[in-house]
């Protein structure tokens, strides 16, 4: 597995790296069967430390986990045992919903856009029906079963997921409704 180890505006020692390898490692490698890489970010806030942690796995899922402390390595350690529980939760559906699947995950290539607010409730006429975008970039969609889209939206505790659908090969939505429960969006 590739680890992408760095820091927001704080040094990252080697030792702290070594124990994120080490550790991250294990708590990977025990659940997941093939994790390809993962990246773990440190930053401050105010007085508490704040570890990030994103792992990818081959099989096309992305789990994240968040946790501060007032300390580095309690944050890393904390951090940690978020990503271990998510994994622990999901091993079975993991093994269940790919153990059929022979190839990776196929991605199809995307533009995403970030669109500027109208800046208040002001009912006046816009100058032009064309919003200004603010950011642009590239993303991946992935080539899912809704069963593998729920799961990936959950382990990523994303709002929304945007997916090809294995079966029909048509562009669809999951999604967490206010309710608790999840949409899906066949169009």
């Amino acid at each position: 597995m590739r680890y992408q180890i760095s820091g927001k505006q704080i040094d990252i020692g080697d030792a702290l790296q070594t124990h994120v390898k080490t550790e991250l490692g294990q708590a990977v490698e025990k659940y997941a069967e093939r994790p390809t890489n993962a990246q773990v970010v440190f930053s401050k806030s105010g007085h508490e430390f704040v570890c990030e942690t994103t792992v990818h796995l081959s099989t096309g899922l992305t789990a994240s986990a968040k946790a501060h402390n007032n300390e580095i390595y309690g944050a890393f350690d904390a951090c940690n045992e978020k990503m271990e529980k998510q994994l622990r939760r999901y091993k079975r559906r993991l093994k269940d919903h790919h153990k059929d699947r022979v190839e990776p995950v196929e991605f199809l290539g995307a533009s995403s856009y970030i669109l500027a607010s109208d800046g208040g409730t002001e009912e006046q006429e816009p100058d032009t029906l064309q919003p200004m975008i603010i950011a642009e970039m590239q993303t991946n969609i992935a080539t899912l079963s809704v069963g593998e889209a729920v799961m990936q939206m959950e382990l990523a505790g994303a709002p929304v997921l945007v997916f090809r659908n294995e079966g029909k090969n048509g562009v669809n939505v999951v999604y967490r409704r206010e309710d608790g429960n999840i949409g899906w969006i066949d169009p």
